[in-house]
């Protein structure tokens, strides 16, 4: 049996008891849990782009027009590039 999509997805742990963490824990604990957002905020907004380009090109389709795509001019390639350097996430 192949593992479901709720298997795959990541349990939430709880909070530690924060009053036992000590100033620097805490931070430290901030600062984890700021960078994983910001890699799951980056991971989303790749998933967007490719959504609107696969979205757009179905959309293409459904219009062409002697055959041929609205998108056929359009460098596919370019335009993910485009996406992935906009939404990189900071250093």
């Amino acid at each position: 049996m192949s593992p479901t999509l709720d298997d795959e997805r990541r349990t939430v742990e709880p909070l530690p008891d924060l009053g036992t963490l000590g100033d620097d824990e805490l931070k430290r604990l901030i600062d984890d849990l700021t960078a994983e957002e910001q890699e799951i905020s980056y991971q989303r907004r790749l998933l967007h782009g490719k959504i609107d380009i696969l979205r757009a090109e179905l959309v293409a389709r459904l219009q062409k027009t002697e055959g041929r795509s609205v998108l056929d001019q359009l460098d596919v390639d370019r335009l993910t590039e485009i996406l992935t350097a906009k939404a990189a996430p900071p250093a």
